[in-house]
């Protein structure tokens, strides 16, 4: 699963947007306030042809995350100690390792293929199904790989931005790139599965939609709950801030995954 929330500021399954020093600018008439910039970052094309729509699913993103998933995420962190939300987060990070392992694999990245595979060994066990990250204490951290970046490692374009209920940004290829990861993770064919593949079983048997989809459904949502709480304060007045979120956000989400792609 690549990588989500909280709804509207995260930039992908790969990595998040956070808050950053801004540049100085000459003239902000101009150019609004880019509150996620790098210093030093140049700018990059950003082609937006939807951008009436995306802009409209992005205030719904934003009001989605105002009323109902912030608040929630509140009451959350209210109850659940930070400990245990590092912790779920750990492991649901420690369950997507196959699309990372093999989009190192595919983009000849051996060295990171191989820190992946070490990591998930040792939190897997060590680490209690990953929930305590212990390879990270051995310095086995690599950048995260993911289908979007291993085509744009290719030379495909990223194509238009797109904004999705309910979801990230992404371009077209990185929207393809999410559907890539989920089709790489054995988990939604071996266990949960959503992919029927008739040849191979799984845990719960292929009929059994009902069950799959609760489970799918109540995991996916705790991780996004639990992701969001733990960024409760990191984007705190950032909305106010800025002059132009919708074009800070997208800013963001290019510059870092160009950046990832050339990593």
């Amino acid at each position: 699963m690549p990588n989500a929330p909280p709804v509207l500021l995260t930039a992908d399954a790969s990595g998040k947007i956070t808050p950053s020093a801004v540049p100085a600018h000459e003239d902000f008439s101009e150019e609004p306030l880019d509150p996620f910039a790098q210093p030093g970052e140049e700018g990059i094309e950003e082609y937006d042809p939807w951008e009436p729509l995306n802009a409209k699913v992005f205030e719904f993103n934003r009001q989605f995350d105002r009323w109902l998933l912030r608040p929630v995420a509140k009451g959350y962190n209210f109850v659940v100690p930070n400990m245990v939300q590092v912790g779920i987060s750990n492991f649901f990070y420690n369950t997507r390792v196959t699309p990372r392992f093999m989009n190192n694999i595919f983009q000849g990245k051996l060295k990171g293929a191989g820190i992946e595979a070490g990591r998930f060994v040792i939190n897997t066990t060590v680490g209690i199904a990953g929930f305590f990250d212990v390879a990270q204490r051995f310095n086995l951290t690599t950048p995260e790989e993911d289908t979007g970046q291993t085509l744009g490692f290719y030379g495909i374009k990223p194509g238009p931005y797109v904004v999705l209920p309910f979801l990230q940004p992404y371009t077209v290829r990185d929207l393809v790139g999410y559907v890539g990861d989920i089709a790489l993770n054995p988990i939604y064919w071996l266990v949960l599965p959503i992919i029927e593949i008739g040849a191979i079983p799984s845990v719960i048997p292929h009929y059994n939609r009902l069950t799959t989809s609760l489970i799918l459904i109540t995991a996916r949502g705790t991780e996004i709950v639990n992701e969001r709480s733990l960024n409760l304060e990191k984007f705190q007045g950032v909305e106010e801030s800025t002059v132009d979120l919708y074009a800070a956000v997208r800013n963001a989400y290019l510059q870092k995954r160009a950046k990832a792609i050339q990593e």
